[in-house]
């Protein structure tokens, strides 16, 4: 696989965002490594190789949650691939400091190819496609054949699949896509997101016929100036 090498060393603000990766021995990197032994011990039948990550509603720490998953399965030598699916509001170009003239969803309209519009990061092992221009039509996108044709591509190519996807909550784009992977992931915001929301996202996740693979507690404090992230069964 010819994936281009495009690395730029990651600002100051965003080393914040990508623990895992500027400092793995931190309590937070530790729970990420949490997380990826749950979602890999989460199915014993199949493999889990598509994954979405979605909240009930805006900066609950979605984009976060998948940037930091996505090294840590780098760091054990899968080769990972971050799609941003939010076709809404990206926010992957700015993690990891690239432009988005080109990406998801020029691949989706054939205008190029996956390998050709995935970038390498400085992250061994890790790739990004970033959301590339923002259409009139993203669930229409995101329900095509080409679609289909993606992840049938990216799953060959790569051995997890991690997308960014839009709060649940808020428009239709991310029960598509949890209905086309092999397992999503519900971010939600301790003292922010109400249970009525979590509740509702559940239901929504299970009328698409996606596999919720667990809930992400995000900011929840236990003690002055320390957070950290618990991965939990489904309710």
């Amino acid at each position: 696989m010819a994936l281009k090498s495009k690395k730029k060393k990651t600002s100051g603000d965003n080393s914040r965002k990508l623990v895992a990766s500027f400092d793995p021995k931190s309590p937070i990197a530790e729970q990420y490594r949490t997380i990826r032994t749950n979602i890999q011990y989460s199915s014993v039948d199949e493999e889990l190789k598509a994954i979405m990550v979605t909240s009930t509603g805006p900066a609950e720490g979605k984009s976060t949650t998948v940037a930091n998953l996505a090294v840590v399965f780098a760091q054990q030598g899968k080769k990972v691939l971050i799609v941003d699916a939010d076709l809404r509001r990206p926010t992957v170009h700015y993690t990891f400091n690239r432009n988005n003239i080109y990406g998801f969803t020029t691949v989706l309209t054939k205008q190029t190819t996956l390998l050709n519009a995935v970038e390498a990061t400085d992250e061994e092992n890790l790739y990004i496609l970033t959301s590339g221009p923002i259409p009139p039509n993203p669930a229409e996108l995101l329900s095509s054949k080409s679609m289909e044709q993606f992840i049938e591509e990216a799953k060959q190519e790569f051995d997890i699949v991690l997308f960014d996807s839009p709060p649940l909550l808020a428009v239709a784009d991310p029960q598509i896509l949890a209905n086309q992977c092999d397992g999503s992931i519900l971010v939600v915001f301790s003292g922010r997101t109400e249970i009525d929301q979590a509740k509702k996202a559940k239901e929504l996740l299970e009328n698409a016929q996606g596999k919720l693979l667990g809930v992400v507690l995000n900011h929840q404090e236990i003690a002055k100036d320390n957070y950290y992230y618990y991965y939990g069964s489904k309710r």
